[in-house]
């Protein structure tokens, strides 16, 4: 006797609860659910049935809400925060199939015949794709390509949701009612206090960005020079220098950090660059961070972390393909363990978890203000990316799935020993 062919709505019901507060309506006409459930979801078409058959995980999922086959009522695009809440919430619900009915919805989807379709335009090439053309990630020719695809979009879509701090890290809350500017500059005083910096000395800044930290240093009298592979971010930044005439004190360049000729600075500071340097690199990254250092001279290092090191350290296929191609995260752990072994001595550790949560949660609300300024900007497919990317990565650093850590590290100086940093914490609460 032939199998029974499946509708959509019952390949669903094959992996949730009857009960379930969803309800699902399908292109095939079929549906699941009642009208008065919590969230409803709408399968526009076949092509998300196969987005999702071939990629049962993020990456199918994410393909077919870019591509607007699958929708809902629930969701807003530029801050879909919610309902990843509530689909978080129904996992309690969903259970496995048997092997039986997961090979009746294999061939009932085959039943219509084998399809691949084609990844939205604005995906990346696969991990092995870029390397067979020669993108080895890690390298300076991989770090530039894939800082080159985040960063180079559009300096006017970043400020819609960034705001004129244009700091695109986690800020720093006195309160939840802080505005995201004033959280973003305590921030970057936090940093440049930490790191006990005074008018007249010199500040490396790794990954700069589009500038914040140049401006901010330079307005307390400390010379700064910023690097970044990102020409789109380096010309922002050198405009808003030479409006504020702090060009004889800062100064941003399109250049690796490998490269720098530069030494003997009394301050370093990398603020969400360390996620595209690679775990297996951190050694050598570190290394050159110490010599880069006079003796005495400190390291501020705030990089997102896994929760323990028992996580993974590739980001999986959506943030790999569409977000931070070749982006790795370690645990703090396993950070701070290389830090030591390179020479540095590690003052303090702070994790600003929370904080980075609230940071994601005014940046989806900018992105939602300022919707279809960013969709006429950077196209449908690229505003649902950025609002989806942040309302996820909010969610997660809520639920404490990652973490986001600052290392306060010092050069060692053989002359003095230990007694070069004072002896409790210096740096104002912000």
């Amino acid at each position: 006797m032939a199998k029974h062919r499946m509708n959509v709505a019952e390949m669903v019901e094959a992996f949730i609860d009857p009960d379930a507060p969803l309800q699902v309506t399908a292109f095939d006409g079929s549906h699941c659910g009642n009208d008065d459930a919590q969230l409803h979801l709408e399968v526009r078409n076949s092509r998300a049935v196969y987005y999702i058959f071939e990629n049962p995980n993020d990456l199918g999922l994410a393909r077919a809400y870019l591509q607007g086959d699958i929708a809902s009522p629930e969701l807003t695009p530029g801050d879909p925060y919610e309902v990843f809440k509530q689909l978080q919430e129904l996992q309690a619900q969903f259970h496995k199939p048997t092997a039986a009915t997961l090979a009746n919805i294999t061939s009932s989807i085959l039943s219509h015949g084998f399809h691949v379709p084609k990844p939205p335009e604005i995906e990346l090439p696969s991990v092995a794709k870029r390397i067979s053309e020669g993108i080895l990630p890690h390298t300076k020719k991989g770090d530039a390509a894939t800082v080159s695809y985040h960063y180079d979009l559009s300096n006017e879509f970043y400020n819609l949701f960034l705001g004129p701090s244009m700091t695109y890290t986690c800020a720093c809350f006195d309160s939840e009612d802080d505005s995201l500017e004033k959280a973003e500059y305590n921030k970057l005083n936090l940093v440049l206090d930490k790191l006990n910096l005074k008018s007249g000395d010199y500040l490396l800044d790794i990954g700069c960005g589009w500038g914040s930290m140049e401006v901010t240093a330079a307005k307390r009298g400390i010379h700064v020079i910023g690097v970044t592979l990102s020409e789109e971010q380096v010309q922002w930044a050198n405009d808003w220098i030479r409006k504020e005439g702090l060009e004889d004190l800062a100064e941003v360049r399109l250049e690796d950090y490998r490269d720098i000729p530069e030494s003997g600075f009394d301050g370093i500071c990398s603020l969400g660059m360390m996620e595209h340097v690679g775990h297996k690199h951190y050694p050598a990254y570190f290394k050159e961070m110490l010599e880069k250092l006079r003796p005495g001279g400190m390291l501020l290092n705030h990089q997102i972390t896994r929760t323990n090191s028992h996580q993974g350290k590739r980001a999986g296929g959506f943030i790999d393909r569409y977000i931070f191609p070749d982006g790795e995260l370690a645990s703090p752990g396993e950070i701070e363990y290389v830090i030591n072994n390179v020479g540095f001595e590690v003052i303090n550790q702070e994790n600003l978890r929370q904080h980075y949560a609230l940071t994601l949660m005014n940046w989806n609300k900018n992105l939602q203000r300022n919707w279809k300024k960013a969709v006429d900007m950077v196209g449908e497919q690229k505003a649902r990316l950025w609002g989806m990317y942040m309302a996820g990565s909010r969610f997660n650093f809520e639920m404490n799935t990652i973490q986001i850590h600052q290392f306060l590290c010092i050069k060692p100086d053989p002359e003095t020993g230990t007694t070069t940093y004072p002896l409790r914490p210096w740096w104002p609460r912000h």
